[in-house]
């Protein structure tokens, strides 16, 4: 397993099969929470809800059909126009950062994140364009939380692992020019002992 894990990774670094693995699997999670989209219109919304786990009379999990014109909790209803612009800058952003050689060349996780997010995007951008709003389903009454979609999983579940890598990377990043500035420090100081 672990051999052909290294294996994965050796093919990935290649450039042109690590672009081509991003948008794969961009339009593979694009043509799903498309799919997830068409099962809600024909199976969720003539019933409205359709209750799923329940532990007696409180309502964990439902699959509840919603058109939301706005972002999560309904936030900035009726912006189409933003709503559509800002999550194409980002997937197209996020496109640019996987060319970007430097970042994404060394790092298949960050690549993985960055098409999750991408294909979270374009997943909700196609409703928004051609829709004028967004299929979501997945209801946790439980936490009383926004319906949302596989679309949103996706995008949330990118960027929030994107995010911590790059703070992770970051931490790794200033320890290490601390220790080699304590280094040099402790370099000086013994070739200044020397010398004495």
């Amino acid at each position: 397993m672990y051999g052909s894990a290294v294996y994965m990774e050796k093919v990935l670094k290649k450039s042109l099969v690590r672009k081509i693995v991003y948008f794969a699997i961009v339009v593979v999670l694009t043509i799903i929470d498309q799919i997830t989209k068409q099962l809600a219109v024909a199976y969720i919304m003539p019933k409205g809800t359709i209750p799923l786990i329940k532990f007696g009379d409180t309502e964990v999990l439902n699959f509840t059909y919603c058109e939301n014109t706005g972002m999560s909790f309904s936030l900035l209803e009726g912006q189409r126009i933003f709503l559509i612009a800002v999550p194409l800058i980002l997937i197209v952003g996020v496109t640019v950062i996987v060319f970007m050689e430097k970042l994404c060349s060394k790092r298949t996780d960050i690549m993985i994140a960055l098409a999750a997010l991408a294909g979270g995007g374009l997943g909700n951008l196609i409703d928004r364009v051609f829709q004028g709003y967004v299929v979501d389903f997945i209801d946790f009454r439980i936490i009383n939380f926004a319906i949302f979609n596989f679309a949103d999983i996706c995008a949330v579940c990118g960027g929030i692992y994107f995010g911590i890598m790059l703070a992770i990377d970051e931490i790794k990043e200033d320890k290490a020019k601390k220790n080699a500035k304590e280094n040099d420090i402790t370099d000086g100081k013994e070739s200044g002992d020397e010398e004495a």
